[in-house]
């Protein structure tokens, strides 16, 4: 038997695999393709693949007999049962030191638990986040790998080769360990859900509040994309906002307004939750997704609930738009400061050393968040890689702080014409509670040891002989509760 000549392998040939083939084989790597409907291989062969080097496999041993050691195979599969399927079947055919690695959406539970099933057969595992969409795949992706920690030497040239190149640096980068790679592109995806949200609030406002055709709208999110806001979401707005149908009217106003999800965002806002971290502007992205999806509810609601009667804008109206961006840039700010400070807590908890200044770097191209925003991230981190917020970062505070005027207009004249502005609002309410030194909490605790003895912790300089501090403190409030408390304080 000829010694084998494939430098990866990949299963799975919907677009994104074959896409992720041809970038990889435009590389000069050699790449062996399988699919489990193998006359989409033949297909793929005589197409698309024509007049390459890449080859194909009609069954998983032959895929792994024609891959030089230690044989890399990359599964771009329907996350779930499925991934487990494909490595139960590879595993015979597989030896020590051997990679797979997980290309598709998969929770990151799920690689933290594939780590240790196949470390503990002497093999690696890798799952790893992959954005860009199908023209990412073709031409250069975002690429996040984590897992074993062994396989990165032998994948590394693969993927900094295949990814997309920003400055001449590669948008591939080690994660980290266990499932670090999938968790960074859910978080990643959490962003991407509020991005898109924020730019949908935007243009609602712009739409319902100005009262702007959706070409104009076009024209100032092409401005905005030519400064601070220059970013992949914002240039393809640009794009379907112009887009007209056959009858020449705008695509966008004949779409249907429900929004499809496929739970990477929930799974970031579920995450959030657990963590007992404030990632609100994600959280409220995906709500407002679902609120969405009750089109026959609101419909029905539209006509029985009336809002404030609309007036005119009588305002500098090229002010407003100057204010919308900064609205728009201030509360993007305080969705990344969400995303990392949600990074850094499991990081801290799943003992990973993440590196910030990496995520952002390898975020700036390839990927659906790629932003001139994200090299002002990358040079934050890069600049003190402890930082505790993003808030605390001398660009960012002042950037936000620049923005907050306008920002706090925006959202008042969206209240007042009665426009949902979800995300906006709850980006400022963050702003205003994390800057915030005292909130109302003492309020929420005098009420949980009022009715549940749940007891409270006294402020630093209020101590006295009965409220002591550091204690958990239990107070009868009514003089006929008793001294016992139903359990200890929980921040």
């Amino acid at each position: 038997m000829a010694a084998p000549t494939g430098d990866i392998g990949l299963i799975g040939l919907a677009v994104m695999g074959q896409n992720l083939i041809l970038n990889m084989n435009d590389k000069g790597f050699n790449v062996v393709a399988y699919n489990r409907t193998t006359s989409k291989v033949d297909d793929f062969l005589a197409n698309e693949a024509k007049g390459t080097n890449i080859q194909g496999a009609h069954s998983i041993e032959e895929l792994c007999s024609k891959l030089k050691r230690p044989r890399k195979i990359i599964l771009l599969v329907k996350a779930g049962p499925a991934v487990d399927s494909f490595i139960s079947q590879l595993e015979p055919y597989l030896e020590k030191g051997d990679i797979v690695i997980d290309g598709g959406n998969s929770h990151y539970p799920d690689s933290i638990r594939r780590v240790k099933e196949l470390e503990a057969k002497g093999l690696l595992f890798v799952g790893s986040g992959v954005s860009g969409g199908e023209e990412g795949a073709r031409y250069g992706p975002s690429l996040m790998p984590g897992g074993s920690v062994a396989a990165w030497p032998a994948i590394k040239e693969i993927f900094q080769k295949t990814s997309a190149q920003v400055n001449g640096e590669p948008c591939a980068d080690w994660m980290g360990e266990s499932g670090a790679g999938h968790y960074v592109k859910m978080v990643h995806n959490g962003i991407e859900y509020g991005d898109m949200q924020l730019i949908a609030e935007a243009y609602d406002i712009l739409k319902r509040g100005l009262n702007l055709t959706e070409d104009e709208i076009a024209d100032i999110f092409d401005t905005w994309n030519k400064g601070v806001l220059d970013s992949f979401l914002i240039e393809i707005t640009t794009n379907v906002l112009r887009f007209k149908d056959d009858d020449g009217e705008p695509m966008v106003t004949k779409i249907l307004d429900k929004a499809g999800q496929k739970g990477t965002g929930k799974w970031t806002a579920v995450n959030a939750l657990d963590a007992g971290c404030p990632v609100t502007l994600i959280g409220e992205a995906v709500f407002a997704r679902t609120l969405s999806a009750i089109k026959e509810e609101r419909t029905r609601a539209s006509k029985v609930i009336a809002g404030p009667q609309k007036e005119a804008f009588r305002g500098d109206k090229k002010q407003f738009i100057d204010d919308l961006e900064q609205a728009l840039y201030a509360s993007k700010i305080i969705s990344y400061t969400q995303g990392f400070m949600l990074m850094r807590e499991t990081g801290k908890e799943l003992n990973w050393n993440l590196n910030f200044a990496g995520i952002a770097r390898i975020w700036r191209g390839g990927c659906i968040i790629k932003s001139v925003f994200l090299g002002d991230i990358t040079s934050a981190y890069t600049k003190n890689p402890q930082l505790e917020s993003l808030l605390f970062d001398d660009f960012f505070n002042k950037a936000v702080h620049k923005a907050q005027p306008g920002w706090r207009r925006v959202i008042a004249q969206a209240v007042l014409w009665g426009i949902p502005t979800p995300a906006f609002s709850t980006a400022l309410a963050f702003f205003d509670g994390y800057r915030s030194e005292i909130v109302p909490a003492n309020i929420i605790q005098g009420q949980r040891d009022y009715f549940g003895a749940h007891t409270f912790r006294v402020l630093p300089g209020k101590e006295n002989a009965k409220l002591q501090a550091g204690a958990d403190i239990h107070i009868n409030w009514t003089g006929r509760g008793g001294n016992v408390s139903a359990s200890s304080y929980q921040a």
